[in-house]
């Protein structure tokens, strides 16, 4: 980058200032010139049309999935993004205040230039019964969230897209299936699949990718799951619309992808493994950020899911950096971009915030629009293309910080580059080729390290984390602080010489020793903790596929399953014991898989201090 932001923000942008202060309020990037009314090009994934119910006084039919027949500026487009809704219909004031701060916005859209549309980012329902005196049946996922927010949507005024999240199949008393859970989602909003494509203006597309999966995921159902065929069709669409053709692609996920370097949660969607789109499977989860690198058309990428505010920098990530503020960050042509919510309930640092998008073919803004301020809008964020494959970001403002955001942040690491050393937390091997965590783990101790077979792992809140090998997203927890507080780690080669299996009763690994094992860079090691007061010490295993960040959330119908049956044996046990209300519960411990040992012979399936006395 040879001139500074500001530089080329001020040459490129000022004149376009100019007009957009005779332009109407809030309707920046207009053009030059009377607008002329053309027949639009425009259209969506979406052309039926559906009786609209009544909601907040609107009536009529739900507005059909094309977008508007005429346009009157084939480049200018206008998007509202909303975040996680959760409606709960006993709490409808933050909706409707919110629709009616959008309604002046979309208005102005309209009549500016009709390129206009709302998308919702998923998670429509409320993930909690919302009658408890009646019943225990969650509200999200149902035929009745469905419905409501699908009026809800179309009262806006303008066409909307939906995909879905990880709450929008949870209809579990209602649909035995996720793919009958799916079909009514679909049906409820006039869907014909779980994706969208929208051209919105010229050369310009919205697409859209929705969670398939929720009771037979295969570890928390929570994860944000794209399947395979949308993949596809998701790759197909980026070949047939390339950057160098003049085609900009604008895409929404309910959860970022991996890579996207947006703010996250440790303490939730990273311990959980939830953080990223197919976020449990490797290669799946790096597929979003490799198309992002080769498809430069894709411009920007819409996520909600974390339920934290706009007002951090890094609520928006750019594709690259001025070098002297860091490495280049490997984002392709992608701005990546955080939404919040629009209920107070539902967020977690008290914000309640939409997104809003202008675009024209020089760029496009980045807007928050604030409920808590009667629907206010800032500029968060400026790109200016500079040609078909570049752009230049500018920041509008910097962090707007409240008391107590720090605890919404994760460290992540930073690797370096030829320019930049790695960030103070990285550790290397010592001469004696070893690593060594130098101090007591304590909760504020940070650090990092690579592993010889290329993993990485590091220490943040006094815990023992992954990261992603490539973009050092954080990945999922490896041992958590109730272990590792106090204790120190090492991490050494498990030696050529001492990888003997020592299983005298085993029978066939009897010559055994050192198979696999190389003394080259891939060569094997130990996580070890320990203590060194008492001497204790423990091996931190790796999983079957070498990764080490440990899948320990099943999903939420396998768990609801386990809670029935813990709760059955707590009954029986209280009859067994003839106890009487008042009585303290019997203890109830569960035992699961699949392993304890390093032995090759099934014998003991006890967990010390748990179902069996503590080892002495």
């Amino acid at each position: 980058m040879t001139l500074s932001c500001n530089k080329i923000f001020n040459k490129m942008l000022m004149p376009l200032a100019l007009v957009a202060l005779l332009a109407a309020p809030g309707s920046a990037f207009m053009p030059a010139v009377t607008p002329v009314l053309r027949r639009s090009p425009i259209l969506s994934s979406r052309t039926k049309a559906a009786p609209f119910p009544n909601f907040g006084g609107h009536t009529g039919r739900r507005q059909p999935r094309a977008a508007s027949i005429f346009f009157m500026s084939a480049d200018q487009f206008t998007v509202g993004v909303l975040g996680d809704l959760h409606i709960d219909p006993r709490k409808m004031e933050d909706y409707e205040t919110g629709k009616q701060q959008w309604l002046p916005t979309l208005e102005t859209a309209k009549s500016s230039h009709g390129n206009v549309a709302m998308v919702s980012l998923g998670d429509l329902g409320e993930s909690k019964s919302v009658r408890p005196a009646e019943t225990s049946e969650l509200f999200a996922g149902t035929t009745e969230c469905h419905k409501m927010a699908a009026e809800y949507l179309g009262s806006f005024g303008v066409p909307y897209e939906v995909i879905g999240g990880n709450h929008d199949l949870e209809g579990l008393d209602e649909f035995d299936t996720d793919e009958a859970n799916l079909e009514m989602f679909l049906r409820e909003h006039n869907k014909p699949s779980a994706q969208f494509k929208r051209q919105i203006a010229e050369k310009t597309l919205l697409v859209g990718l929705g969670s398939t999966v929720f009771r037979s995921a295969k570890y928390t159902s929570h994860e944000v799951t794209i399947d395979d065929a949308q993949m596809v069709w998701f790759e197909e669409v980026l070949k047939e619309h390339p950057s160098t053709d003049g085609w900009k692609i604008f895409v929404f996920t309910h959860a970022p992808p991996n890579g996207s370097g947006l703010r996250v949660l440790q303490e939730n969607h990273v311990v959980n493994g939830c953080c990223w789109l197919n976020h449990s499977d490797e290669k799946k989860c790096s597929k979003f950020i490799e198309l992002v690198r080769e498809h430069r058309c894709i411009k920007a990428w819409f996520s909600g899911h974390f339920h934290l505010g706009q007002d951090y920098q890094d609520s928006i990530t750019f594709p690259t950096i001025d070098p002297k503020d860091g490495p280049y960050p490997n984002r392709g042509s992608c701005v990546f971009v955080q939404t919040s919510v629009m209920r107070g309930g539902t967020s977690r640092d008290g914000r309640q915030q939409s997104r809003l998008i202008r675009g024209d073919k020089k760029g496009f803004e980045i807007c928050t629009v604030d409920h808590q301020k009667d629907g206010a809008v800032r500029v968060d964020a400026t790109i200016t293309y500079t040609d078909l494959n570049h752009e230049i970001g500018v920041y509008g403002h910097k962090d707007v910080a409240r008391e107590g955001d720090e605890f919404f942040k994760v460290y992540q690491p930073c690797q370096g580059d030829e320019l930049h050393p790695p960030d103070k937390g990285y550790i290397p091997y010592g001469k004696d080729g070893m690593l060594h965590v130098d101090e007591e783990v304590t909760k504020e101790t940070v650090a990092w390290w690579r592993m010889a077979c290329g993993r990485t792992m590091g220490m943040l809140n006094g815990m023992l984390v992954e990261y992603d090998s490539s973009t050092l997203a954080p990945l999922g927890l490896i041992v958590g602080a109730d272990e590792l507080v106090g204790k120190r780690i090492t991490v050494l080669d498990s030696g050529l010489e001492n990888c003997l299996i020592d299983d005298d009763d085993e029978v066939g690994m009897e010559g055994a020793d050192c198979g696999g094992v190389s003394a080259g860079e891939m060569r094997e090691q130990a996580v070890v903790m320990y203590d060194p007061k008492t001497g204790d010490t423990t091996v931190v295993q790796p999983n079957e596929d070498g990764s080490y960040w440990r899948k320990i959330v099943r999903n939420k119908m396998v768990r609801m399953k386990e809670v029935r049956r813990i709760k059955a044996a707590r009954e029986f046990a209280r009859e067994l014991l003839n106890l009487q209300e008042g009585d303290q519960d019997p203890n109830v411990v569960s035992s699961w898989g699949p392993y304890t040992t390093t032995s090759g012979t099934a014998k003991r399936t006890g967990v010390a201090g748990l179902t069996v006395p503590a080892a002495r």
